[in-house]
């Protein structure tokens, strides 16, 4: 009779405690390791920033402890059948760092880097994020220690559906609880696999589409989710460059267009806020990915690299472009603004002198190791902090979930009408001017918005607002924009845990 291999699940539930870096397993836990040892992991890199923060935001260190403490930490492992005689035991993850506001959000990750202390600083990144853009969810963040490269689709079907049977079980998934979102190495695919393994275990509940956000639009999704992160990175620095202080700081005008810009990612986030800039007059000048970059000082096609890409799985000998062998060289181009796109600590002690840059915009989660930002800011290079400008995915991950809840497509009630309303607008302005507008003229002025159109205006309404909150606080309390949007999220949290009494405090 052959050896059968059971499942074996463990949950960790830690409160109220600082959330340390140990060495487990005889090694310390960190990822996308481009520095030195003498450089703090990812997680104390967050809390690096957060402590500096808390000590200029006038919240009472009692709160300040339970804002900074991991609500809940769960680590599942369970076996998946490679062969016919070979079983693999995986490991996944899921953290809530705050439930300070309820259901919590972040995504699922998978790749092989993927352990407890990268998820628990990826989820509270994640709090402080939601909190900058008046999002109403707490921070969380999960993933599977994986390559799914190395997987068939059917083997990752069966990861995705057996880690979603562990977060049902232990209520780390739901509408109103824990919504899920894509992450590295996920998509649109295995958002529809979680949803549907969800809906197994609740097939009452009118809401289970809400369960998780990114989902393909035939199945709950919203339009606009696939470019949101790079939309929403493109409106930040395009917000921050209207800024005279900005201008001023490094001589760069307010106009996108001209701007020479280097892209290091070409994934999700990288391609979408290349097109945007693109679309907008700006010159990429320079693209990383995981095995070389590409370089053209007069501006890359965007698309015609992409579609190469998707081709040929690399750059090299893709035509236009000069191939740059060492990929991290890429981040050290001469440039007007650096577009981190890819892994946290990327910029560090080893690179950080070297940077060419005078803004950088931090599309990536970490990116900057906590001794990099100290040297760029000594250099005068402005940075543009990765909670506020890679916020556009979880507000529009809010928007994916409102309409889940409301059952309706955005635009629905409200296109017909508001072209009914401009007709009669733009007759009344023909018949005084004398003059009848074409058809495409017509048609321009009066189509109502489509759900993209909603979704696109509620982003950048979101990221202005944050943007100019940021702004404020770093000029009355003179401090960077990243002290500064860390500041305005623990201000946010503090009034949301002091307003309800946090229960059993004293």
């Amino acid at each position: 009779m052959a050896s059968k291999t059971f499942r074996v699940a463990k949950i960790i539930f830690k409160r109220s405690q600082p959330y340390f870096c140990p060495v487990i397993n005889g090694r310390s836990y960190s990822t996308a390791i481009t520095s030195g040892d003498n450089e703090p992991s990812f997680l104390d890199s967050v809390q690096i920033y957060f402590n500096k923060a808390a000590k200029i935001s006038g919240v009472s260190e009692k709160t300040l402890s339970h804002i900074k403490a991991p609500d809940c930490s769960l680590q599942v492992t369970f076996p998946i059948e490679v062969d016919d005689d070979k079983v693999e035991i995986l490991t996944g993850y899921r953290v809530h760092h705050s439930r300070h506001l309820l259901p919590v959000k972040g995504g699922i990750r998978f790749s092989p880097g993927v352990d407890e202390q990268e998820v628990a600083a990826l989820a509270a990144l994640m709090t402080y994020k939601c909190a900058i853009v008046d999002v109403p969810f707490g921070g969380a963040k999960g993933g599977i220690s994986i390559d799914p490269k190395k997987f068939t689709l059917a083997q990752l079907e069966r990861i995705t559906r057996r880690y979603t049977v562990e977060l049902c079980q232990k209520a780390f998934i739901g509408p109103g609880v824990d919504v899920p979102a894509p992450d590295m190495g996920t998509g649109a695919r295995e958002m529809a696999w979680i949803m549907d393994t969800f809906r197994q275990f609740h097939p009452n509940d009118v809401n289970s589409i809400g369960c998780v956000t990114g989902k393909p639009i035939s199945l709950g999704g919203v339009r606009g989710r696939n470019e949101a992160t790079g939309l929403g990175v493109y409106y930040g620095v395009r917000e921050f460059l209207s800024y005279p202080v900005v201008q001023k700081a490094t001589g760069l005008s307010e106009k996108i267009e001209g701007k020479r810009i280097v892209i290091q990612g070409f994934g999700k986030v990288g391609y979408w806020a290349a097109k945007f800039f693109e679309k907008n007059g700006a010159k990429i000048i320079g693209i990383g990915e995981k095995d070389c970059g590409a370089y053209n000082p007069n501006g890359i096609n965007i698309e015609d690299l992409f579609t190469y890409l998707v081709k040929a799985g690399t750059f090299q000998g893709a035509p236009n472009v000069d191939i740059i062998d060492d990929t991290l060289k890429i981040l050290e181009l001469d440039c007007d603004i650096l577009i981190p796109a890819a892994l946290e600590r990327q910029i560090n002690l080893g690179n950080a002198t070297k940077i060419n840059a005078k803004i950088i915009g931090e599309a990536a989660n970490g990116p900057i190791t906590p001794a990099a930002n100290d040297i760029l800011i000594e250099k005068g290079i402005i940075i543009l902090p990765d909670l506020l400008l890679n916020a556009g995915g979880v507000t529009v991950s809010y928007f994916e979930w409102l309409k889940n809840l409301s059952h309706m497509r955005f635009g629905r009630m409200t296109k017909k009408w508001d072209e009914l309303g401009k007709s009669k607008l733009v007759e009344l302005v023909e018949n005084n001017a004398g003059r009848q507008l074409t058809e495409s003229e017509r048609k321009s002025i009066v189509q109502g918005a489509e759900e993209r159109d909603l979704v696109y205006s509620g982003l950048e309404d979101t990221m202005v607002a944050a943007c100019q909150e940021t702004k404020s606080t770093a000029a009355s309390k003179n401090i960077d924009f990243r002290t500064a949007a860390f500041v305005n999220a623990i201000q946010k949290i503090a009034n949301v845990y002091e307003g309800s009494g946090i229960m059993f405090m004293t």
